[in-house]
C-alpha cells in the first residue's frame, strides 16, 4: 500500500517489516520519532533508555537472545554509545543489531554540526544512509539482512531533512524471521585482549567484502545522463548521497551522470573507479566533512575533481546553494535547471521581526534563572530546555559542553578556584540529564568532596524533545506505571548529605535556597521541581492582568524574559492567550499591578 509518511516513520516501518522485536533509545532530535512510531507496532517492545550507551548496550543483549534489535539517538549520542559500538564492531551480532544515528546539519536542535561518517570509519562497521522516506523504509528493512549476513552491527544513518520530511512510500508485510538459537562462543563475545587480536582480522576482511558486495548490490547505482553519448553532460559525473542527491536531481535533472550512493562506509572503490572512467568532471556533493571527497581523491583519478572546494564545509545544503555552488565551474553552468541571478532573487520589502528561542510561558525554570541572575552566580549549564536560561534578559548560564558537564565542570572549577570559586558558583541539570550523565557527575563530587551547590531543575520530563518519559517520571515509553528513581534518596545514598526540595514558583525560596547552600562548608544538592506546564495533567491558574493605575512601568516584569508579557503604551502588558498564571512576575511587582 502507498502512503504517505514522515521519514522517522518510515524507518520505523522498515523495522517492523524486517521483524524486528526489541528497541531501546535515547531520544534526540531529530531521532525521536522513529522509536515513538516503533512503538506503535504491538510485535516491537520499545523502550527508553537512560542514555545512547545503555540503549546500544540492550541491543546487543537482545541480539544475542536472537531477536532482531535496534537502538536510536541523534548524532551526539552516537559518541556516549561509541564505547559499546567500536568492541561490538568485534564481536559481531547473533541476531541482526541495527544503530540509528540521525545527524543534524545546520545545528537546528544541537550543540555541533558533527558527521557521523567518521564513527562509521573509526569503528569499521558499515553504514546505509537514506535520501528519502522508501528509502528509509528499505534501508531499514535491509540493514538487519547485511547485518546477519555479514556478522556485523549496522549503521542506518538519517539526517534532519530526511527525518523531518515525508515523501511515499510503499509499504510491505512482516516478515517475522526464525528467532536465532544463542551459542556459547567465548572467542566471540568476550573480548578480551587475547580473542579481540583474533577477531580484527574477521573486521577487515568483513569489510572487503561488504564492499565487494556494495558494489554489485544495487545499493550503489549509477545513474546515466539522458543522451549521455552525444551530450554534454557525458563530460561530467556527480558522486553524492542522502538529501544532496535529492538537490542534485532537482537543479541538474538527468543532465548529468550520478553516482548515488546508499552505503556511504565502506565506499565503493571499484564502481567509482567505473564510474569516473570516463569523465572529465567528477564532482563530490557532500554535507559537512569531505569524507567521499577524500576517498575518491585519494583514488588517483585521471580526472578534475571538485568538493569543498566550492560548496561549503558548515551548514545544510539546498537547491539554491547548489545552483550558486555549480554555477563557479562554467561546463556545469549551462545545465543548471531554472539557474537565476543573486540580482533576479526577490526579497520582502519589510524586515520581519525576529523570535529567538525562549522558555514557555510558565515554564517552572523560569524562577530559578531569575534568582540565579540576581545572585550574579557562575553557572555551569547542561543540555536541555533549561539550556534556554542562557538567553537574554536571563542570561543566566555561563557555560554548556555536553550531556551531563554541568555537575563535573563545576567540580573541576571549584577544585582549581578554591573557595573563591565555590560560594559563588552552582551547576543546573535536567532531570532526564542527569541520569542521563549527570549521576556520574555528582559522583565525582561526592567522592572527591569539592564544596559544590548542583541543582536538578526537575520537570517530570524529558522536555526539549517532545516530552519523553525518564527514570525519575515512574512511567514508561507506553505511558504506564514503572520503575521511579528516588532523586533525593540517590543523592544521600550516593554520599550528598545537603539535600533539599524548592518550588521555582517561589523566587524568594529559590535565593534563599542558594544563599544558604553556597554558604555551607560541603556538597549540597538543590532540586527545583515542578512539572512542565505543557503537559497535560498540569492545570493552569487564571491569566493574571494588569491594574494599569498602579503600573509604574518600571519593567521589571520584563526581567524574566516571558513572552506573555510585554510593554505597550508604557504599561505592561499580559497576553491572556499565553499566560499560564504561574504568578512568578507578580513577585516581582513592587507596586501590586500584576
Amino acid at each position: 500500500m502507498k502512503q504517505l509518511m514522515l521519514g522517522n516513520a518510515a524507518s520505523a516501518r522498515g523495522l517492523y517489516e524486517a521483524g524486528c522485536e526489541f528497541v531501546s533509545s535515547y531520544p534526540g532530535t531529530p531521532s525521536t520519532e522513529i522509536t515513538e512510531e516503533a512503538a506503535k507496532y504491538k510485535e516491537i517492545y520499545c523502550e527508553w533508555a537512560p542514555n545512547e550507551k545503555v540503549a546500544f548496550e540492550s541491543a546487543f543483549g537482545a541480539c544475542l537472545a536472537g531477536r532482531r534489535a535496534f537502538c536510536g539517538m541523534k548524532h551526539v549520542g552516537l559518541n556516549v554509545a561509541a564505547d559499546p559500538l567500536y568492541t561490538a564492531s568485534y564481536c559481531g551480532v547473533n541476531a541482526g543489531l541495527v544503530l540509528g544515528v540521525a545527524d543534524d546539519p545546520a545545528m537546528h536542535s544541537s550543540q555541533n554540526e558533527q558527521d557521523s561518517r567518521h564513527h562509521a570509519i573509526a569503528s569499521k562497521v558499515p553504514m546505509l544512509e537514506p535520501s528519502d522516506s522508501e528509502e528509509a523504509r528499505q534501508f531499514a528493512a535491509l540493514a538487519f539482512e547485511l547485518s546477519e549476513k555479514f556478522d556485523t552491527p549496522i549503521l542506518y544513518k538519517m539526517c534532519t531533512r530526511v527525518s523531518h520530511s515525508q515523501s511515499i512510500v510503499e509499504t510491505q508485510e512482516r516478515k517475522q524471521p526464525d528467532h536465532k538459537p544463542y551459542k556459547k562462543d567465548i572467542t566471540k563475545y568476550v573480548m578480551a585482549p587475547a580473542n579481540a587480536i583474533k577477531r580484527h582480522p574477521f573486521v577487515e576482511q568483513r569489510m572487503k567484502d561488504i564492499e565487494e558486495w556494495s558494489c554489485t548490490s544495487g545499493i550503489n547505482r549509477i545513474e546515466a545522463a539522458a543522451g549521455k553519448a552525444t551530450g554534454n553532460s557525458s563530460e561530467i559525473g556527480i558522486i553524492t548521497s542522502s538529501t544532496s542527491y535529492q538537490y542534485t536531481k532537482e537543479v541538474l535533472g538527468d543532465k548529468v551522470s550520478i553516482l548515488k550512493l546508499g552505503m556511504v562506509n565502506p565506499l565503493p572503490e571499484k564502481l567509482i573507479r567505473q564510474f569516473a572512467e570516463n569523465l572529465k568532471t567528477l564532482i563530490i556533493i557532500e554535507e559537512l566533512d569531505p569524507i567521499i571527497e577524500s576517498f575518491v581523491r585519494s583514488l588517483n583519478l585521471k580526472t578534475e575533481i571538485h568538493g569543498k572546494d566550492i560548496f561549503p564545509i558548515c551548514g545544510e545544503f539546498s537547491q539554491n546553494l547548489l545552483r550558486e555552488c555549480l554555477s563557479k565551474l562554467d561546463n556545469v553552468k549551462s545545465l543548471i535547471s531554472g539557474s537565476i541571478s543573486a540580482s533576479e532573487l526577490k526579497t520582502l520589502d519589510c524586515d520581519l521581526p525576529k523570535r529567538p528561542p525562549i522558555m514557555c510561558a510558565g515554564c517552572p525554570h523560569r524562577g530559578m534563572f531569575y534568582a540565579l541572575n540576581k545572585l550574579k552566580v557562575t553557572v555551569f549549564g547542561d543540555i536541555g530546555c533549561y539550556t534556554l536560561g542562557s538567553v537574554a534578559p536571563l542570561s543566566a548560564m555561563d557555560v554548556t559542553l555536553c550531556m551531563g558537564a554541568s555537575f563535573s565542570g563545576l567540580h573541576g572549577w571549584n577544585k582549581a578556584g578554591g573557595e573563591e570559586n565555590e560560594k559563588k558558583s552552582v551547576a543546573v541539570i535536567g532531570d532526564s540529564t542527569f541520569v542521563h550523565s549527570g549521576m556520574t557527575g555528582l559522583a565525582q563530587i561526592a567522592y572527591n568532596q569539592s564544596n559544590s551547590t548542583v541543582i536538578v531543575l526537575d520537570n517530570s520530563i524529558t522536555g526539549m524533545t517532545g516530552h519523553q518519559q525518564n527514570p525519575t517520571t515512574g512511567k514508561n515509553l507506553y505511558g504506564e506505571p514503572a520503575g521511579r528513581i528516588d532523586l533525593e534518596a540517590l543523592a544521600r545514598a550516593m554520599g550528598i548529605n545537603r539535600v533539599r526540595v524548592v518550588d521555582p514558583y517561589n523566587i524568594a525560596d529559590c535565593e534563599k535556597a542558594v544563599r544558604e547552600e553556597l554558604e555551607a562548608k560541603e556538597p549540597s544538592l538543590i532540586i527545583s521541581r515542578r512539572p512542565c506546564i505543557l503537559l497535560k495533567e498540569v492545570k493552569h491558574n487564571p491569566p493574571l492582568k494588569v491594574d494599569e493605575a498602579k503600573c509604574k512601568s518600571c519593567k521589571m516584569c520584563m526581567k524574566i524574559g516571558c513572552p506573555a508579557i510585554s510593554m505597550k503604551n508604557g504599561k505592561a502588558k499580559i497576553d491572556t492567550t499565553l499566560c499560564m498564571g504561574c504568578g512568578v512576575c507578580s513577585q516581582m511587582c513592587k507596586f501590586g499591578a500584576l
